[in-house]
């Protein structure tokens, strides 16, 4: 957000959604040379699977899809709120996420775990609520 209040910079990128593609396609180029030195040698073996193999390739696609529209949706609702707000609202995506996958797998959710969910959850309501109790 505050990279678009840079004077004359709004005007250069466009919207915030351009200034998503832009940092995306950057983030995609600076990862290429990582990519070559770390797994370039095993490229043809991830191909012949990919083609090969309709789960990889749906799942490959789909995730990367998934994850663009995620970080689309995060840019823009940061446009509308705000850093901190989007930090707190990451922080109890997260304690949803752990709590529900917990159920889901029966899990048992310990003592402690439970105390980090809580902790989670209680400063969630609480930045949510704290300007009505400064008011009150």
């Amino acid at each position: 957000k505050k990279l678009m209040e840079t004077e004359g910079l709004k005007e250069r990128i466009g919207s915030v959604g351009n200034q998503f593609a832009l940092t995306s396609i950057l983030g995609f180029l600076m990862s290429i040379p990582v990519f070559i030195a770390k797994e370039g040698s095993r490229f043809g073996e991830f191909t012949t699977l990919f083609k090969t193999n309709p789960v990889v390739s749906f799942n490959l696609i789909a995730s990367g899809l998934y994850f663009y529209g995620y970080n689309e949706l995060a840019t823009m609702t940061l446009k509308k709120t705000g850093a901190v707000t989007q930090s707190v609202a990451n922080t109890a995506k997260r304690v949803i996420v752990i709590v529900g996958v917990a159920l889901m797998l029966g899990e048992s959710l310990d003592p402690i775990k439970l105390l980090g969910c809580a902790i989670g959850i209680g400063g969630v309501l609480l930045y949510s609520i704290i300007d009505n109790l400064v008011k009150a």
